[in-house]
């Protein structure tokens, strides 16, 4: 894997380390904001081993982190001047967190990849500081069994590694403290966005050409009328449940994250019945299909930012998908039903 961000290599017992600098790129940056988009994201890789930041030395500490490039950016990012060693997983691309639930930042990579690296004849202490979003897939127990080396769990964010590391690797409070701001919620969006509209763009094709073949009359005046509403109508389940959503999400009713998708979806279908009604032959009975098909689709959007919450839990998820995606799938199905019919009537 070419890896452009190595500046050089470190001499160790083991054999040379690539050297990293804490300073990124244009190509670094560039790469972040793709894979924020979604363009390459699982090619956005970090080769698994170990990387030598500065000039550390024996007794330098030892940060680890996941192989998603972004991640391991931002550490090295938030040590400038620092002298560490950065230990990589093999996480298959995916950031701390995620990796810690599904399981590929876990113990068992962790082991493997301290052997292969051979970090014991590369420092003389054995403490490895691990990202406290970790914590999920680490048996640290384990880790000090196998391999001799004790996990220290550092701040939730890299930025505060600094502080951290010159205060003897305590933690604050406040850095054990996991935000979902306003701001953090927003970032998630444009993966997802992204995602969404590329089936959210085949379903609009899929409704305009029905639209046009169903409804009696001219084709093109009818996938033109009631096909362009279904393409409004299914970029509005979009922005319900990938934008609005997640922006509002404090503020919106329930605990469920379909039941708020579900209720920015029901407003999406009546701002456009609303705008719409009246018009280019459109009747109550397409309207009412809209307003189970709308929030459905909403609602199942708004159900991917759980596993980005601080008040989620992966029981809690289990449970509303357990209630919540039988219903989606029943109201979709009885908006597809009640559009058919509306277009016959039509």
């Amino acid at each position: 894997m070419a890896q452009s961000f190595v500046t050089g290599s470190v001499d160790t017992e083991k054999g040379p380390v690539p050297l990293v600098s804490s300073c990124l790129a244009w190509s670094d940056r560039w790469g972040d904001i793709k894979a924020r988009w979604s363009v390459g994201r699982m090619d956005h890789q970090v080769a698994p081993g170990l990387y030598a930041l500065g000039a550390p030395d024996a007794q330098s500490s030892v940060l680890v982190t996941a192989n998603y490039k972004m991640s391991f950016n931002r550490l090295r990012e938030a040590l400038p001047g620092r002298n560490a060693w950065i230990l990589v997983l093999d996480t298959e691309g995916i950031n701390v967190w995620c990796a810690a639930g599904k399981g590929t930042f876990g113990t068992e990579e962790l082991v493997r990849c301290l052997e292969d690296c051979g970090l014991d004849r590369v420092v003389s202490h054995r403490k490895l500081i691990l990202p406290q979003l970790s914590a999920p897939g680490i048996e640290a127990h384990q880790v000090k069994r196998l391999t001799g080396f004790r996990v220290v769990y550092g701040p939730v964010r890299a930025t505060d590694l600094p502080f951290f590391i010159d205060a003897g690797f305590k933690a604050t409070p406040e850095m054990r403290r996991k935000t979902f701001t306003t701001w953090e919620r927003a970032v998630l969006i444009p993966v997802e966005l992204v995602s969404a509209l590329k089936w959210g763009a085949v379903l609009s094709f899929v409704f305009f050409l029905a639209a046009g073949f169903l409804i009696s009359g001219n084709f093109l005046s009818s996938a033109l009328n009631h096909g362009l509403f279904a393409t409004l109508a299914l970029m509005g389940a979009v922005i319900a449940g990938a934008v609005i959503t997640p922006l509002l999400l404090p503020w919106l009713p329930g605990r469920a994250f379909a039941l708020k998708g579900a209720v920015t979806g029901f407003m999406a279908a009546g701002i456009l019945a609303f705008m719409w009604s009246g018009s280019h032959g459109f009747g109550h009975s397409e309207s009412i299909a809209w307003f189970f098909l709308v929030p459905a689709l909403s609602a199942y959007l708004a159900m991917n930012f759980t596993g980005a919450s601080t008040y989620t839990s992966l029981s809690g998820v289990r449970k509303e998908m357990r209630v919540a995606v039988p219903l989606e799938i029943s109201a979709g199905i009885i908006g597809i039903c009640l559009w058919i019919r509306a277009c016959f009537i039509a």
